[in-house]
């Protein structure tokens, strides 16, 4: 009979870290093993964080992003431009954008991209959802801030052709996304210019 080298209960936190996207076999070992080596209450305070994450964390019931308070912070900001929505891909895009400190207006978060391959089509993102943000009559203009890959592109032409012939101005990231780009990957000043150079989708 063999010997079972690594103990069940950190092979189980292996697998778990080995579950999660860009995490292999080999760092999820040195994560385990890292997280083994420090203090008992450092361990707790982490299953404690993880804990509290699906308690406290909700959906923003406007632009759908990750919030403990809805509306989140920035669809309750007075300061910010309802008029306008940046749709983007997922909730990191959001913080990319935030960061670049040149877009005031709101958000709508997709949650995902079309890609058939993978299942995905349009009734898993949320799209019924922006549509009936535009019917609102509150909205002005619509910023598609999909990535520049094949899966990006796929969803913002499919945007562009649900909202096209609704009262709203429709506008794309321009010059600075390379093709083949994830959003989440640009320096923000290259996305800063992007938005300011935005250009009409339609």
């Amino acid at each position: 009979m063999s010997l079972h080298i690594v103990p069940p209960a950190l092979e189980r936190l292996i697998n778990s870290f080995s579950s999660l996207p860009g995490i292999g076999a080999k760092t999820a070992t040195r994560l385990a093993l890292n997280l083994l080596r420090r203090k008992p209450s450092d361990a707790l305070e982490m299953a404690e964080a993880l804990s509290e994450l699906h308690r406290s964390i909700q959906l923003c019931s406007i632009c759908l992003t990750f919030s403990e308070d809805d509306p989140c912070a920035i669809c309750a900001d007075p300061k910010r431009d309802g008029s306008m929505v940046c749709v983007v891909e997922q909730p990191g895009d959001l913080l990319a954008i935030e960061k670049t400190d040149s877009y005031r207006g709101h958000y709508h978060i997709l949650h995902g991209v079309l890609s058939p391959i993978d299942g995905i089509g349009p009734d898993e993102l949320k799209v019924r959802e922006l549509i009936a943000r535009i019917k609102s009559g509150t909205i002005k203009e619509i910023l598609i801030a999909t990535s520049s890959t094949v899966p990006g592109e796929a969803t913002a032409s499919f945007l562009i052709d649900k909202i096209h012939g609704l009262p709203v101005k429709l506008t794309r990231l321009a010059c600075g996304i390379p093709m083949g780009m994830d959003i989440k990957h640009a320096d923000k000043y290259t996305l800063a210019r992007a938005i300011s150079s935005r250009e009409n989708a339609s």
